[in-house]
């Protein structure tokens, strides 16, 4: 099959008869290590293979684009340039399994009618065998026939002034000549049967072994510098086929500042890859995904600075930045349209990485870019992928030139998932705190009326858990011939909380617009909230203010008590008569209290949010509150409302909601 459409890797893989899962049978081209984290795949996996199991149909993924795009799994391990077709080994009765084949890069970006056939008939064919089969097992794997090396070639390279060695497929030396085994300072004999990397030490690094890998997977030539201890400087040039690999080593010259193998720091250890991602599982904001990624991910793969992009109305939108000397050199991002050609936009919409060693290199794409320099000299655009879509896009940018390995690039493409996670999580965070405090914002008052001989203010204070939205309200109602003042706490802190706050608000006010007494304002109001079957209970207060007689009546139903503070500095609870809660009885009654409100008297009334502390029985905090406001109350109404709700606006950790409104009887 593989030899009928020029594919140079493949597998079959067979369906496990007691689970849903796909294991590896045999692996032809490549050594099977290559497809490891792959032996096994569940059926529901995002993978060509198990994807092919599951729609019966063939899968194309036509090169590293796509594939960075649909399989991210793949692309994270094998960031190499190569196509890949996914077919099920079937009978219109019996799915057996399914088989996968690989192109290396350049090919074109579609399968041909040829190659189709090639391959459907081959897997039905194999299918029809495996029917037939008494049993069916695993296989050795197949890497290619190979051939001698005639005496005359052998004498030929002998002869050459640069070493050259043969690959098989594993990495294994099949042959090398006296210059190569001179250069590298091993004889032939402890050469041959090894891999290059083993047989010599200090080509053990993963960074020469991933040109290795990138080489057979993506068919094409690749190249390295390595240094021979102590100093002399080595060039590597590999070359693929489809039965393993040439590779020609000379001398070459030490380009100042190149780091040796054994200096090269480790990108980021398993250790801090964990901690990373621990941290990034912390965040809640935008914000905080912005400030993690700043102190700790870019400092550890070497960037100097960073932004992160998302999309909104088809246009770019920076979401935050850290390190750029001037802002106004990202701000400029802002707005772009997602159809101009940038490489943020370009991330943002092909789901591909984009690597820039140098300033060169990006210009020579994207040209404009000469225009607006950002001061750095080395970039890596790393798009950021969630549940198989794109959330966004990380820029990490270097203040030198910077040359990203295969290995490095694995990494920042594995932090990229790490990231949009967060990422993901933090913009629906934001987009539902949005919402909550809109939606609070649009159920409370905007502005408190101004009234006749009174002067009042509010304050309110969501809670830091859930939504930050809840059922405290307040209202201040300018009607005829007597103004009102309500003020409440439904139970709950979310949407159902808010819009049954709402709904509350508006009927106080309905019932005070055509005159009823406070203790029918109630009584209605409870009937409502039963009538309604929200199954959520209601305090509150409800008051009709006589500014011009100075007296208030009030209606308490199991709401806390308000606080008088008289013009002379001294504080009162007005521990009211009152009903049950709202929603509970509806025959409940709820009685009325008149009190006096001299000039120059300050009335408080507030929610549990203000006087509740864990630990602390709330007639204390009754009792704090009432301290406070005998020491401030003397001030400006609004220093008195500050101080009122200073400590509860400064906590990082509300349980409940605050809600307080002030009224002041004037002169």
């Amino acid at each position: 099959m593989m030899d009928a459409v020029g594919a140079h890797s493949g597998a079959v893989y067979l369906l496990s008869e007691e689970e849903p899962v796909l294991e590896m049978a045999v692996m032809a081209g490549l050594p099977r290590a290559f497809a490891a984290p792959w032996e096994r795949v569940g059926l529901s996996a995002p993978l060509p293979v198990a994807e092919a199991v599951r729609d019966r149909r063939l899968v194309w993924v036509g090169g590293e684009e796509e594939m960075a795009r649909r399989f991210p799994r793949i692309a994270v391990v094998l960031p190499y340039p190569f196509a890949l077709a996914a077919l099920p080994v079937a009978t219109p009765s019996t799915v057996y399994g399914a088989v996968f084949v690989t192109w290396p890069g350049g090919r074109p970006a579609d399968l041909s009618e040829e190659e189709r056939r090639q391959l459907t008939g081959g897997c039905r064919r194999l299918a029809l065998r495996l029917e037939r089969a008494d049993a069916v097992g695993s296989e050795r794997d197949v890497l290619g026939v190979r051939t001698g090396t005639a005496p005359e070639a052998a004498r030929l390279v002998a002869r050459l002034p640069y070493g050259l060695c043969s690959l098989d497929l594993h990495g294994r030396v099949d042959f090398a000549n006296s210059a190569a085994a001179r250069l590298l300072g091993v004889p032939v004999a402890r050469l041959t049967g090894t891999r290059l990397w083993a047989s010599v030490p200090w080509l053990d690094d993963p960074g020469y072994e991933e040109r290795y890998r990138a080489a057979l997977i993506g068919q094409i030539p690749t190249s390295f510098v390595a240094l021979k201890p102590p100093s002399e400087w080595l060039s590597f040039r590999l070359y693929p086929g489809t039965d393993g690999l040439s590779v020609r080593i000379g001398r070459a010259r030490a380009e100042a500042g190149t780091p040796r193998a054994e200096d090269a720091p480790s990108l980021v250890t398993l250790s801090q890859a964990l901690s990373l991602s621990g941290a990034l599982t912390e965040t809640v904001s935008v914000a905080d995904v912005v400030r993690l990624v700043a102190r700790e991910i870019a400092p550890a793969v070497g960037s100097q600075a960073l932004v992160l992009l998302g999309s909104q109305a088809g246009r770019l939108h920076v979401l935050g930045q850290h390190g750029y000397p001037d802002p106004a050199t990202v701000e400029r991002w802002d707005g772009l349209p997602l159809t101009d050609r940038t490489p943020g936009t370009h991330a943002l919409a092909t789901g591909l990485p984009a690597f820039f060693a140098s300033r060169r290199q990006l210009e020579h794409l994207y040209p404009d870019r000469n225009t607006t320099p950002d001061g750095f000299a080395a970039w890596a655009y790393l798009p950021l992928i969630a549940s198989g879509r794109p959330v966004g896009a990380c820029v990490l940018a270097y203040a030198e030139p910077h040359e990203f390995s295969t290995h490095e690039r694995a990494v920042l493409t594995s932090l990229a998932g790490l990231i949009a996670q967060a990422l993901d999580r933090a913009l629906l965070y934001d987009a539902k705190n949005r919402l909550a405090h809109g939606l609070q914002a649009a159920l409370l008052p905007h502005s408190l009326p101004q009234l006749p001989g009174l002067c009042a203010t509010a304050r309110y204070l969501p809670a830091t858990r859930g939504m930050e939205i809840g059922g405290d309200f307040y209202d201040l109602v300018p009607s005829r011939p007597f103004p009102a003042a309500v003020i409440g706490d439904v139970q709950g802190h979310n949407v159902t909380a808010a819009g049954l706050m709402g709904q509350l608000r508006t009927a106080v006010r309905a019932y005070t617009a055509v005159g009823q007494e406070p203790g029918e304002v109630m009584r209605g109001t409870n009937r409502l909230l039963l009538d309604l079957g929200a199954e959520l209970f209601a305090s509150c207060l409800y008051l009709r203010l006589d500014p011009a007689r100075g007296r208030v009546v009030m209606a308490r139903a199991g709401h806390p008590p308000p606080l008088l503070r008289r013009a002379d500095g001294r504080v009162r609870v007005l521990d009211l008569a009152g009903g049950p809660l709202l929603g509970i009885d509806a025959g409940a009654v709820y009685p009325t209290t008149e009190v006096a409100l001299e000039p120059g008297a300050v009335l408080a009334l507030y929610t549990d949010g203000l006087v509740e502390v864990p630990g602390v029985d709330i007639e204390e905090g009754v009792t704090g509150l009432a301290g406070r406001l005998a020491e401030y109350g003397g001030r400006p109404l609004e220093e008195v409302a500050d101080a009122l709700v200073g400590r509860y606006a400064a906590a990082e950790d509300r349980l409940d909601d605050v809600a307080l409104l002030l009224l002041r009887a004037e002169g």
